[in-house]
């Protein structure tokens, strides 16, 4: 018996909040910023995967932090699952260059 898992579809509580966040998510991770961004992380001495770290650097843009508090649980996990899976699909050349910011050591 196979059976394919499918993602279940996780209902937003506050939508404004989530789309300020998750759109600060994206803009970090577009292509025109992604080298920005990183160069960010860099000089705070952040590793890419420290979801907490950055926002607490507030280097996802000036009140993130805040709307991202105020976020309840499944939207704060929703937030956190799509940061992760954006730095995961960052393009070779770009991880390349920045290869110290996903290490593990």
């Amino acid at each position: 018996m196979s059976t394919v898992y499918e993602k279940p579809v996780l209902t937003v509580v506050d939508p404004e909040r989530f789309g300020a966040v998750k759109a600060a998510v994206e803009r970090s991770f577009s292509t025109a910023r992604i080298a920005e961004f990183f160069r960010s992380l860099q000089r705070a001495g952040i590793r890419v995967r420290n979801f907490e770290a950055v926002l607490s650097q507030g280097l996802l843009g000036a009140g993130i932090r805040e709307q991202y508090a105020q976020l309840g649980n499944g939207d704060q996990a929703q937030i956190r699952e799509l940061y992760l899976t954006s730095l995961e699909k960052v393009s070779p050349e770009i991880r390349e260059e920045f290869f110290r910011l996903y290490a593990y050591y």
